[in-house]
Order: C-alpha cells, then structure tokens, then sequence
C-alpha cells in the first residue's frame, strides 16, 4: 500500500505537478519498478548529513519489507532523476537491491526542489541549518519570497523568516547546530545578542558550561537588557517601514534617523544574495 502525505506543503507541491503533467504522464498512484542502476540522485537535494547507524537501520527494514512508499522520479534522458526518496535511495543500494518501486512526475527544477525540501522536513530528516539553505536557494535562484515560500511549503512566514535568520550566525555555531552539539533554541537566543564577537563568547560558555537553553536566556538576557537601555526607542513607523522592505528583500533591513535623514542596513550572507537583492531594487 502507498502510504500518502496529509500535509499541505506536499499537496499544494504535487498538486501542481499534476496540473503541469496534464492526462499525458503516470497517474498520482502508479507505480513503476525501475533499475536502481538508471536512476541518478537529485543535484537539488537539500539534506547534506545522513545518519550512517539510522541508515543501515532502513536497510535492514526494506531488506525484510522492502520499500513502503515509492520513491519520486522525474525522466531524464534515457534514465531518471531522484526527486523526492534520497534516504531510502541510499538504504536501497546499502541493502542491495537492484529495482526500487516509483513514481515519474514531470517536474521544473523548481519544483525539485520544493518536492524535496518538503519530503525531508515532513520526515525531520533536515537540520535547521539545511533547512534555511534550501529556503534561501528557493529565494535566490527562483526569486521567490519569504511568503511564496511559505505558502508553497505549507509554512508561516515567520517559521521561514527564522529559518533563514540562522544563516546570520558564524560559521562555527551553524556547524554545532548541524552536528547536534547545540539546538535551535540555543540559536535562537544567540541572535538576539548584538554582534558576532559576542555571539561567540556566549557560544563558548554555552558549550564549557554545558548550559541549558534556559540558562542561556538568563545569560543572555543580561546583555540584551543593557543593550536595549542604550537604544533609542524605535518610532514605530520606522519599525513598520523595516518590516515592509525585510518581506520585499527577503532580509533583514534596520532604519536608523539622523536629524532629517539617516541610514538603511540592508543585511547580506553570500554574493549571490547580494546579486539576488540588487536585482529586486532594480
């Protein structure tokens, strides 16, 4: 039995994919066993780490019952391309199987994309940090916004907005938070702390002290009070004004007033975001 999704990131994602397919392709439920040896992994493939012990773990299952839900394909030449199923992907070949049940879907690299992010945030299988990257390159490469990314995925704006805010980290704390040394709360309170340097100080207490994501907060609570005190209260049209560019630009964007004029920090985290950015000013 095909086991199908309920959520609404991955109906509207296959939704659209059965109205750009038309009556000519496969059907929603129809599956195909095709040779692993035809099918090449999906370059858009959000998920960086897999797990090596849960791994053997699903092979070990579909050596016993074989693979439950088939895995999403899209035609690509004479073989096919993965879009949705890397992990049991991987386990099948890891159990040596030589055919996996699918399912061929005619799809943009857009919506590759999508399928994928979709599939493995469904599962929990992409860290935070994996999972703002995927957001970010939907932003970048298909110039969508914070809010076509939500409402494709089935997400708020805000869970999207935070996710890419992670990316603002320094390296080092984005590698933690992969590597499950530190966890997303902890981010979280790290980002209100105003610059990097500091971020990393607490990032070391954090990890010497062991601290819990309670602990951090009373930490850091007391470097966000001063700073606060030294900060002019913020007109709240300004404030508005910051929200409306961050949501067209898709970043963070902070109004500071200097008698009759003043400034606009426009934040960036790579070149191409930059590129991205220019391009929607223009």
């Amino acid at each position: 039995m095909v086991k199908n999704s309920t959520s609404p990131g991955f109906s509207s994602v296959v939704q659209a994919l059965e109205e750009k397919k038309g009556k000519a392709t496969i059907g929603l439920n129809s599956i195909s066993e095709i040779e692993i040896s035809k099918i090449v992994p999906n370059p858009h493939q959000p998920r960086l780490q897999f797990d090596e012990a849960k791994l053997q773990e699903l092979s070990d299952s579909i050596k016993t019952h074989g693979i439950i839900q088939p895995l999403i394909v899209t035609q690509n030449g004479a073989g096919y391309e993965l879009v949705a199923g890397e992990r049991r992907f991987q386990a099948a070949r890891l159990a040596g199987l030589t055919s996996v049940p699918v399912i061929v879907r005619k799809a943009d690299e857009q919506q590759k994309l999508e399928l994928a992010i979709v599939e493995n945030v469904q599962r929990h299988d992409l860290s935070p940090i994996e999972e703002a990257k995927s957001y970010k390159k939907l932003a970048e490469e298909f110039d969508l916004s914070q809010e076509e990314i939500a409402s494709k995925l089935g997400k708020s704006r805000s869970a999207v907005a935070n996710k890419i805010r992670l990316l603002g980290l320094p390296v080092e704390i984005q590698r933690s938070l992969v590597e499950g040394k530190i966890t997303e709360g902890h981010c979280k309170l790290l980002l209100a702390i105003p610059n990097a340097e500091k971020q990393r100080a607490f990032y070391e207490m954090i990890m010497k002290g062991n601290l819990t994501v309670r602990q951090t907060e009373e930490k850091t609570k007391e470097v966000t009070v001063r700073h606060h005190k030294r900060t002019v209260s913020v007109d709240p049209r300004i404030k508005q004004i910051e929200e409306e560019l961050s949501g067209a630009l898709g970043t963070k964007v902070k109004l500071s007033k200097s008698g009759n004029g003043g400034k606009i920090l426009i934040e960036y985290y790579s070149e191409e975001e930059l590129g991205n950015i220019v391009s929607k000013i223009k």
